[in-house]
């Protein structure tokens, strides 16, 4: 190892200080920040860095030292100077002093791509070998060159980060050469629902498993139809009803698409326009508005439907349920095109932040625990993509696993707040994200699970969606709640929804997914026994009417 080794070969060098120029003996404190620095956990810990300066770069960012915001602002910066200008804010604290030291320290490495080699590649010594071959250079020489990039790894490490131990990586990297297509585009409507997806290219995680990803903002869920049908891009954000209603011909020709894994659970709300705050309620005040949804087949439509019925209402007859695209919905709210809206965020957050609108209820509170937006792929993309689509859906899982975490929520919402993606204020974004809020009606509110990112395609999802489909008559003619069976609803789900993949993606990934396919599930008014999905439509009927 290129540390220890240096380290015995100037074994008579005494206690060093973080601005020596050399390297730190292991097992004596630094005079700078007392801390003892390369122990054989340390060097091991090294051996993982890649030899490559972008590269290390990109761990560094994954690792939190530095943050994507910060990188995007520096993107006008040629490759070059942006890693002389990270390596510097990191090492050099700002100092001048420092930085000329740093400077130097990298010239007589032989530059500053020959100092991130001795510094953090594990083949190092190999680099600098061939050099003393190649040059005639002196083995002193060669060691000097040797304890010069190691004394910038001593600098790094004591630049003022977390003084927490960084834990050693043991994980086997990942075999990526079995994929049938690496270059790929993933298409998604700019909404916070589609967070994985949209935060896989930006920390990493497409990379990860080998996949060199580009997002594409879609304009609308009808867009996002149309392209998965005309194969434009490889993957999608979808409403979870969509590879259903697609794969049944609903809306469209019949198409085939495969529900890989879930988005988001919860995360919608409906809001309110500005002008009736003070009137509505509850569901039964809503008679007569025109209330916008993103699509005729997404669980905004079928949730607004449950609660306007819980009211007494008829959604067909006593209000007019309009399909908005997410991005027009708060200028509808401001012209008065529409009252109020079951819309995913940031775009309720977003109304309240614009005094546009109030947010009436969040859609958690009708159902904790609801599917809402699905990472889909066409069964032909599959057929033609089998490995691929396997690693593609296993980096989606681990991304919401990570965006689960309460505590990676800010980090998110700076990295998913860009012009390229939500193109939202960060504060709004963060409100959803984290669940700390103000609803417009003067109440601020922490609900950390106003968003939960869980990918796990329960069966009993598939089965309420097509149990609601057939309430509201919306599987076509001959499907209603007099003809359709539980057998027929059970089937829909076995065929779209991927759930036997997604327990098994997640259990390589060392995850705790269920191993039951469906739950009973609680909302707001009944209770849905997946098991009689059928008989659950005809109860809600007789209570609430159609």
């Amino acid at each position: 190892m290129v540390i220890s080794a240096v380290a015995k070969s100037l074994n008579d060098w005494g206690s060093l200080s973080c601005t020596s120029p050399s390297l730190m003996w292991p097992g004596r404190p630094c005079r700078d920040c007392g801390t003892v620095h390369f122990t054989g956990d340390h060097s091991r810990f090294m051996e993982t860095m890649p030899q490559d300066p972008v590269d290390m770069v990109d761990d560094l960012v994954k690792m939190g030292v530095y943050k994507q915001n910060q990188l995007r602002a520096a993107d006008t910066v040629n490759t070059y100077e942006l890693r002389k200008a990270l390596f510097l804010k990191r090492v050099g604290r700002n100092d001048p002093k420092r930085e000329k030291l740093i400077l130097a320290l990298c010239e007589q490495a032989g530059g500053l791509e020959n100092a991130f080699a001795a510094a953090f590649g594990p083949q190092a010594g190999l680099f600098f070998a061939d050099s003393v071959r190649n040059s005639g250079a002196t083995r002193r020489e060669f060691l000097k060159n040797m304890a010069l990039g190691a004394a910038l790894v001593t600098l790094a490490s004591c630049a003022g980060g977390s003084e927490e131990p960084v834990a050693e990586d043991t994980a086997a990297p990942i075999d990526t050469s079995s994929l049938e297509k690496t270059d790929i585009q993933v298409g998604f409507i700019p909404i916070t629902c589609a967070t994985p997806i949209i935060m896989s290219e930006p920390l990493g995680f497409y990379e990860k498993y080998g996949f060199n990803a580009s997002v594409v903002k879609m304009p609308s869920w009808g867009a996002v139809r149309d392209s998965a049908i005309a194969g434009e891009l490889d993957a999608y954000h979808m409403l979870a009803p969509m590879p259903i209603a697609m794969t049944l011909g609903l809306g469209s020709a019949a198409f085939g698409v495969k529900l890989a894994s879930i988005e988001n659970v919860n995360g919608q709300a409906i809001t309110v326009a500005q002008r009736h705050l003070g009137n509505v309620e509850g569901p039964a005040d809503f008679k007569g508005f025109v209330i916008g949804v993103p699509f005729p087949y997404s669980m905004h439509n079928l949730l607004l439907r449950y609660y306007l019925a819980s009211g007494g209402l008829d959604p067909d007859v006593d209000v007019q349920i309009r399909p908005v695209p997410p991005p027009d919905s708060i200028a509808q709210l401001i012209a008065g095109d529409i009252d109020a809206m079951l819309m995913p965020d940031p775009f309720n957050q977003r109304a309240v932040y614009e005094e546009a609108g109030f947010i009436h209820m969040l859609t958690k509170d009708l159902w904790d625990g609801h599917p809402c937006c699905a990472f889909a792929a066409s069964d032909d993309w599959i057929t033609a993509h089998p490995n691929s689509f396997r690693s593609l859906n296993k980096a989606i899982i681990e991304a919401a696993a990570y965006a689960q975490d309460p505590a990676n929520r800010s980090e998110i919402a700076a990295a998913i707040s860009d012009r390229a993606f939500l193109n939202q204020p960060v504060e709004v974004v963060e409100a959803v994200l984290t669940g700390n809020f103000d609803d417009g009606q003067g109440n601020t509110l922490s609900v950390p699970d106003r968003i939960g990112f869980e990918p796990y395609p329960w069966q009993s999802f598939a089965k309420w969606i097509s149990s609601q489909l057939v309430r509201w008559e919306l599987l076509g003619e001959g499907n209603t709640a007099a003809t359709v069976s539980n057998s027929d609803i059970d089937q829909v789900g076995a065929e779209v929804f991927l759930t036997d993949l997604a327990r098994e993606l997640a259990l390589e990934l060392g995850q705790e997914p269920p191993f039951e396919t469906d739950r009973t599930e609680t909302l707001a008014f009944d209770t849905f026994d997946p098991t009689a999905s059928a008989d659950y439509v005809k109860s809600q009927i007789d209570q609430f009417g159609k």
